[in-house]
């Protein structure tokens, strides 16, 4: 794979981004250009390991080391082709997805992996700069209808799939324009709006058909589904985790995406400010994962006076920790670019109250904590004496994660069953109680990574697909041969 020397003749560089000074200023995207023989260097690094460990660690099973190869080699039309044929988004996640499969890649064991996002992200863009994505629609109908209900990345999936398998196609979006989180949750600085597009127009062009502004359960009766053979639910896992502590009904506490689709509608439309604003304001994020991260660099770009961000647990070490080895996924200490821009962080710290006046809050309250073993074995956390600490805020963004799908009428309407965690509960085959009904993404299996989404939706279309025709041509991960039943 690549050049057999070339783990040894290159290292792993990676593009530069932006000036801080400068990007803080707008939303457009960070990183910059990469030069192509560089990227072919990269590439290049990609060792004959005998076995690609890569593999084990992406949920979409891509083949990475062929595409690699091919990338090096400047086969560029058919590096695309070798990632298509297991990623629909290949646009989506070489900007987004936290790359398992570089920390499963065997350079990972001395920290120097392949860069494997930054290759599949110049795979695609060159693709697309060459004019070889275009629509392709099926070459027959089988007069089979199915609704995808929910546009994210598993819901778009799982409509590319099916309509490839000759489904009459139609997704459901409750808000007035296609992409799910990847629309109003992820910022425009680490995915522009015109990526989304792009790919809806050839979505479009394949013959699916989108609903926006259908929100089924509230305006449209869950009733509507009827119609339709087979129904895949795709509609995330998008019910926020909430602080219930005094104090937290006061004015300029929000949910983390309160914010955050206030911005990127703002962006959209061209809009300088939104109803929530971090303006000169001092900010206070509760909660150390992505979405903070993206709340901490859009309260930057709104212009906030201070940004603060807590996080309950204790700090994780840089490297990999002993029940975590290569080539698992480690939980280590992670900074994005927002955390470059500016912003004081801080671990085990645990929110006590919020204070407030005239109705609004004013400050946060919190204590230190320390983690310990409780007598069943598992963490137990214990207050550190004497450490109260108030902090000023104007602004606080709750970003703690999501708890499951949201309890709304849809579910109810079409009497499908949850499980323990409150996600949809489904057989191995992605089958809800209900004989025709699907589930995928983040309402199956909770909060996950967007390439677990993507891998879920295609899954959930091959079922989908054996359920309606007998049979199924629909690749699983990595390939796949036909299926019948």
């Amino acid at each position: 794979m690549g050049k057999v020397t070339g783990f040894k003749e290159f290292q792993r560089e990676l593009p530069k981004y932006r000036p801080v000074e400068e990007r803080i200023h707008d939303y457009k995207e960070i990183p910059e250009e990469f030069p192509a023989e560089k990227l072919r260097h990269q590439a290049a690094r990609c060792m004959d390991c005998g076995i690609p460990f890569c593999h084990s660690g992406c949920p979409l099973g891509n083949f990475i080391p062929d595409w690699n190869d091919l990338a090096y080699k400047g086969k560029w039309r058919e590096a695309w082709l070798r990632l298509s044929a297991t990623n629909n988004f290949p646009e989506f996640t070489g900007r987004l997805c936290p790359a398992p499969c570089e920390e499963a890649c065997v350079l990972n064991i001395p920290e120097t992996p392949i860069a494997i996002e930054l290759i599949e992200k110049m795979i695609i863009e060159t693709a697309f700069d060459n004019g070889w994505v275009v629509p392709e629609p099926p070459a027959a109908r089988t007069g089979k209808r199915v609704a995808v209900v929910g546009s994210g990345p598993s819901g778009l999936a799982a409509a590319q799939q099916l309509n490839r398998a000759g489904h009459a196609v139609t997704v459901f979006e409750r808000a007035d324009k296609l992409g799910g989180l990847l629309r109003y949750g992820i910022p425009d600085f680490k995915l522009e709006k015109t990526v989304v597009d792009r790919r809806v127009k050839l979505l479009e062009a394949e013959g699916i058909v989108f609903k926006t502004g259908a929100y089924l359960g509230q305006n449209i009766p869950a009733a509507e589904l009827k119609q339709f053979d087979a129904v895949v639910l795709c509609g995330g896992a998008t019910k926020p985790r909430d602080l219930s502590i005094p104090g937290r009904e006061l004015a300029g506490v929000h949910f983390a995406m309160e914010f955050l689709q206030q911005q990127n509608a703002a962006v959209a439309l061209g809009e300088q400010t939104t109803p929530i604003s971090a303006a000169g304001k001092h900010v206070i994020v509760i909660g150390g994962g992505d979405t903070g991260s993206d709340c901490i660099g859009t309260s930057r770009r709104q212009g906030a006076r201070s940004i603060t961000n807590f996080e309950l647990f204790p700090m994780p070490g840089k490297g990999r920790t002993s029940h975590q080895p290569w080539p698992y996924w480690p939980m280590r200490l992670r900074s994005s670019t927002s955390h470059f821009e500016g912003v004081e962080r801080f671990w085990c710290i645990n929110s006590l109250r919020f204070n407030g006046a005239a109705g609004r809050v004013q400050s946060l309250v919190t204590t230190t904590v320390e983690f310990g073993k409780g007598t069943d074995g598992r963490p137990q956390m214990q207050p550190v004496p004497f450490s109260e600490h108030e902090w000023q805020a104007d602004l606080v963004l709750l970003a703690m994660g999501f708890v499951g799908p949201e309890a709304n009428v849809l579910l109810a309407q079409l009497g499908v069953e949850l499980d323990k965690a409150g996600n949809v509960k489904t057989d191995g085959a992605y089958r809800t109680n209900l004989a025709n009904v699907f589930a995928a993404g983040d309402m199956r299996r909770g909060q996950s990574l967007i390439v677990w989404a993507i891998s879920e939706g295609r899954e959930a279309a091959r079922a989908a697909d054996l359920f309606l025709m007998g049979q199924t041509a629909l690749p699983t991960k990595g390939g796949g041969d036909m299926l019948r039943v």
